[in-house]
């Protein structure tokens, strides 16, 4: 038994969730929190069974934040 840290993003249509330093397109989604982490263990526990458990490397994150970053996003690129 793995244990995998999930993020699960709340969007105006949904719930999006995928693991954290997982390698390859594991994520799950659905209309509530739940049915989105439950989405998501099931493509996890497909893509364990059709690549094997020695495909997904996983590193050790001990923790997960959330933060913000503000960028002015109408600034010019300079070049």
């Amino acid at each position: 038994m793995r244990t995998f840290k999930v993020v699960v993003e709340k969007h105006p249509d949904g719930y999006v969730a995928y693991p954290l330093g997982i390698r390859g397109g594991v994520i799950g989604q659905g209309s509530t929190y739940d049915e989105a982490l439950a989405d998501v263990t099931s493509a996890l526990r497909f893509h364990i069974e059709t690549f094997g458990a020695a495909e997904i490397e996983e590193p050790e994150i001990l923790e997960a934040f959330i933060a913000e970053a503000r960028v002015d996003a109408g600034a010019p690129v300079p070049g």
